[in-house]
């Protein structure tokens, strides 16, 4: 894999300007550390968009928090969303469930979907600060 150069810029409401550059293997754990880390400079608030709208003890707002906190970049499966949910909360829960409740994320506009044999699924990113990023090789 060729090496490449995420360069972010940043600008948070108080009007502080960051930049920050990576150049290496671009892996997916590296740009959730990035993100990590402008959230962290407080270029973004915190993201609580699901968590405002499912109780944490339901399996929906246990979902909808999977989502959030496992995948909050990048396209997924509900076979990914199921598996993950097993790991975290050693429960089982149907493909079906899964699906059912990640179409009722999709409704609320809080996940974009593709696809019609073989879904996928994006959390929708609600930014409140100006960005902008360029990767080049």
């Amino acid at each position: 894999m060729s090496t490449r150069r995420i360069k972010v810029d940043v600008s948070d409401q108080e009007g502080n300007k960051f930049t920050v550059t990576f150049q290496g293997k671009v892996t997916r754990q590296k740009v959730l550390q990035l993100l990590d880390l402008i959230e962290i400079l407080g270029g973004a608030p915190p993201s609580t968009e699901t968590s405002e709208h499912f109780s944490d003890e339901s399996k929906i707002g246990k979902v909808a928090g999977l989502v959030e906190e496992r995948f909050p970049v990048g396209w997924f499966s509900s076979k990914d969303v199921q598996s993950t949910y097993h790991d975290v909360y050693g429960e089982a829960i149907t493909l079906s469930t899964v699906s059912t409740y990640l179409n009722r994320l999709v409704q609320k506009g809080i996940l974009h979907k593709t696809g019609s044999a073989r879904k996928q699924y994006k959390l929708k990113q609600q930014s409140t600060f100006d960005n902008s990023i360029k990767v080049t090789q």
